[in-house]
């Protein structure tokens, strides 16, 4: 019996646990499978061909809310291919809607609704049964060999639908680690779960679906962190839905890593920023600088809001938290919100938005509410006056409170987050161009604006274009000349904080008159080391490629005496939460060299 486990992940880098959950819990069970991993990004006709070529007895695929178009398509020609191929789903796509899936799918032969671990392992005990025994004269199984599985909905011999009663919840103690094998996980993320469930009821969560909250013993779990840290996995993402909400599991497992830290793994966290305490942070405050990331969902900051979906997370206790946190300088901290829930029109949000930009973390993701079914959202959607796009991701369009045209005005205020604050390439630009505004989301809404006046949303930039843009909004904007230059200085620290550009953008001041200070600074630095001393095994050329000056004129500079700032840019040594160059100021020594001045 050859049984197929397929996943479609969005990207390469992505891994899919649950169809590895499955397939070690089955072969637990004794049943051998077989898993293929694809990405949305593939070709249909590769994805077909290499599924046809295992010539399965049964297909069980994997569906979420961002596969499940490209999972259907496929699957309609998968089945005209191969028609006697069994063909399963699962997953929280299909799970909230199994008989109208099934009825919109005639080929689909059933749905693992839930946790499918347990309900896998019976399926395949019961496709590996003798067909000659099992198998009514059509070919079809017979009936009674799926009766008494519980979590599925299937299609029985006549074609009728039936929906068998909910999976018993599994202990988390008895799922298989699934990562014994890790060859074909290179150079992927990989994901972890120590528990199950939420203690928290958001209504626009699936999450809150789940009654019961599980955790997986401590014993478990610190052996198969070790076995990460071991192995020197790259990056650890727990998909634990609020890590932190019960404080001695959470000690347990953040202790344990930062005492077997290996100085290269990264672990990822969902937390209530909210639970965090005194001892939860002065913890994190001292751990290896990128070795945790915390992702955040504060979603709103209105109180009427944050009630009526059933969050009650206090703003003020979050935000006091997040900034202890980032004081130490050492956490990675990613803040989501969600535009399109009850009772926050588009100037509430503006306000949530600039509460949360305030506390300036590493990552800002403003996302849009997703009617989900099987969520209160779901069941609220008429009350609330919500209308949504009827394909996945089934994204809101209109509430009662937020017009459609307002939707595409976020939508604007989104990309331009994502381009130039998210990005991290334009940091000192971005706050130079804050002070024009009177707040953050004017900013980013203004420039939204015109991106879309010039039709630039719709085309591919490179780095330096984007650069340019700004350039070309400030002008249009009437910015004075010393204002200009300001925030031109401010462009070219950006270019070079990531980067060593061996090509120079042509708005940047040509450096040629400073090319003899500059070869003097770099023979000096090759003798004496006084600011890169990890250089100490090149010479003078090759520390000056390494590395880059840059010569910043002083906006303030009166007519005919220039001034200037010099930096040095080590790309040896890195911000480990932003990737950036370290930055230093050598204005002295570039220009006192010899014991004189060269400032014009």
């Amino acid at each position: 019996m050859n049984i197929v486990l397929m996943a479609m992940n969005a990207k390469y880098i992505h891994s899919n646990l649950a169809v590895y959950s499955l397939q070690s819990y089955a072969g637990k069970q004794g049943s051998e499978t077989k898993l293929k991993e694809f990405t949305i990004n593939q070709q249909e006709d590769e994805i077909l061909r290499d599924l046809v070529k295992e010539r399965p007895d049964v297909l069980a695929v994997s569906v979420y809310i961002w596969n499940v178009d490209q999972i259907c398509n496929l699957l309609t020609d998968f089945h005209k291919v191969l028609p006697k191929t069994e063909i399963w789903l699962g997953g929280p796509e299909v799970s909230y809607r199994a008989a109208e899936f099934l009825e919109e799918y005639p080929f689909v032969k059933g749905i693992l609704r839930g946790e499918g671990e347990k309900t896998f392992a019976e399926l395949c005990r019961c496709w590996k049964k003798d067909p000659e025994k099992t198998r009514t004269e059509k070919g079809d199984r017979a009936d009674d060999d799926y009766s008494c599985i519980r979590g599925i909905s299937y299609r029985d011999q006549q074609g009728v639908i039936r929906e068998n009663p909910d999976q018993l919840p599994l202990s988390m103690d008895e799922l298989v680690f699934p990562y014994e094998d890790l060859d074909r996980l290179a150079h992927r993320i990989l994901y972890y779960e120590t528990s199950r469930g939420c203690p928290f009821r958001c209504s626009y969560c699936l999450s809150s679906v789940e009654k019961t909250l599980r955790f997986r013993s401590w014993e478990l779990v610190q052996r198969e962190l070790q076995f990460f840290l071991d192995h020197k996995v790259p990056q650890v993402k727990f998909i634990d839905r609020t890590f932190n909400c019960k404080k001695e599991h959470t000690m347990q497992i953040w202790e344990y890593l930062r005492d077997h830290d290996n100085g290269i793994t990264n672990f990822h966290f969902e937390i209530g920023a909210d639970l965090l305490d005194e001892e939860e942070i002065r913890l994190l405050s001292g751990l290896r600088p990128g070795f945790f990331q915390l992702e955040i969902g504060v979603q709103t900051t209105c109180p009427e809001t944050l009630k009526e979906i059933r969050r009650m997370a206090d703003f003020s206790v979050l935000s006091g938290n997040v900034k202890a946190v980032m004081a130490a300088g050492n956490v990675h901290q990613h803040l989501d919100l969600i535009a399109g829930l009850p009772f926050e029109g588009y100037e509430r949000f503006k306000t949530s938005f600039n509460d949360v930009y305030a506390l300036r973390p590493e990552q800002l993701q403003l996302g849009f509410l997703k009617v989900l079914r099987g969520s209160y959202m779901y069941e609220m959607a008429e009350e609330y006056g919500i209308v949504w796009k009827k394909k996945q991701p089934y994204e809101v369009l209109a509430t009662r409170w937020l017009s459609y045209q307002e939707i595409l005005d976020l939508k604007l205020v989104e990309e331009m987050v994502e381009v130039y604050y998210n990005s991290g390439q334009f940091s000192n630009t971005v706050r130079e161009m804050e002070e024009l505004f009177p707040d953050a989301f004017s900013l980013y809404e203004s420039l939204g604006k015109f991106y879309e006046a010039k039709g630039y949303l719709q085309m591919s930039h490179t780095r330096f274009r984007r650069y340019e843009i700004l350039r070309e909004y400030l002008q249009e904007r009437g910015v004075e000349e010393k204002e200009e230059l300001r925030f031109r200085n401010a462009m070219i620290c950006d270019l070079y904080l990531r980067e060593n550009c061996k090509s120079r953008p042509v708005w940047a001041e040509d450096l040629s008159r400073w090319k003899d200070r500059n070869r003097a600074f770099f023979q000096k630095e090759a003798e004496e080391h006084r600011f890169l001393p990890d250089y100490d095994r090149y010479d003078w050329k090759q520390i000056r490629s390494m590395t880059h000056l840059e010569l910043l004129r002083d906006p303030a500079s009166s007519d005919g005496h220039e001034k200037y700032t010099v930096l040095l840019f080590d790309y040896k040594t890195r911000n480990p939460l932003d990737a950036s160059a370290r930055i230093m100021d050598v204005t002295d020594a570039f220009f006192y060299i010899g014991g004189y001045d060269e400032q014009a």
